[in-house]
């Protein structure tokens, strides 16, 4: 866990929302076609689009915390805690149902 009051995504945090905001409304997009009855490939087109739309923000994220948390933690003899935690959330990141 980045213990720090900056975040890895603190210099992008403006177009990590912006981006998020993207896929709120994406995700909005897709009820309305299932309450418009659309045809389920153009559903499960978009729905493949939010997916890598997500995996970009969290590849971002990954990375943010590699380049400032993990150096954070290093510095502060963490290091070998914070590779694992790292490995763990890449774990939970590419578990697919």
């Amino acid at each position: 866990m980045c213990r720090m009051t900056t975040r890895g995504y603190t210099a992008t945090k403006p177009q990590l929302l912006t981006r998020l905001r993207r896929i709120e409304g994406q995700i909005r997009g897709i009820e309305r076609m299932v309450d418009d009855d659309r045809y389920c490939i153009d559903i499960l087109t978009q729905i493949a689009a939010i997916q890598a739309a997500l995996d970009k923000v969290g590849l971002g994220l990954l990375d943010g915390h590699a380049r400032h948390c993990m150096r954070e933690g290093a510095d502060e003899g963490r290091a070998d805690e914070m590779a694992e935690e790292m490995m763990s959330a890449v774990g939970r990141l590419l578990r697919r149902g």
